[in-house]
């Protein structure tokens, strides 16, 4: 197992990054963790040239693009961990998912073919005590995985408004221990309920 985190928050040690930190250290031992912060690896804005002229298709990535493609492209676990931002992924996240739509475009790459049966996960610390409010985030990362036929493991959610407010969170602190070992839904398009493993208390 291989578990890629990219953390989207513009904070360091934010409380999303603490979250996903909390539930990485239950893990298997024999797991290979890479932690990326997409702030650190900034990326240009995606331009769609599908019906700009020629055959629709994306060049080689170069700089942050690549590292960004050879990672995920390496792991058997997609962690986005994520703040909520005006109840989405964050813009650095968003960005990251936009790039995908290149990358499906790029010779010799088959990003679709490659990512099937792999697992996305989903963290996120949220300052409302009301999960719903979670609910575009989630179906945006769960339809984005559903479309590259990848599983989907869950959401781990947490309330936190101030930092380190999520060290707080019992329930979703609890909810970390566990996140990693449940098992992930689907193998391609699904539509079984969406799980949250924690919310606020």
């Amino acid at each position: 197992m291989r578990f890629l985190f990219l953390l989207g928050s513009s904070r360091h040690g934010g409380n999303t990054e603490l979250l996903a930190r909390r539930a990485a250290d239950a893990l298997p031992a024999g797991a290979e963790q890479r932690w990326l912060r997409l702030d650190e690896h900034p990326l240009s804005p995606f331009a769609d040239i599908r019906h700009a002229g020629g055959d629709g298709r994306y060049p080689q990535p170069t700089g942050n693009e690549a590292l960004l493609l050879t990672e995920t492209l390496a792991a058997t676990d997609l962690v986005i961990a994520s703040p909520l931002y005006w109840y989405n992924v964050s813009a650095a996240t968003k960005l990251y998912l936009d790039h995908w739509a290149g990358w499906l475009r790029i010779p010799h790459t088959d990003f679709r073919a490659n990512m099937r049966g792999r697992t996305m996960w989903a963290v996120s610390a949220i300052s409302d005590e009301d999960p719903a409010k979670a609910d575009p985030l989630v179906a945006s990362l769960r339809l984005s995985a559903e479309y590259l036929g990848m599983r989907w493991g869950g959401a781990l959610l947490g309330y936190a408004n101030r930092p380190g407010d999520i060290l707080r969170d019992a329930t979703a602190l609890r909810a970390a221990d566990t996140f990693f070992g449940q098992p992930a839904l689907g193998d391609g398009p699904a539509h079984e309920p969406m799980p949250v493993a924690s919310l606020g208390d």
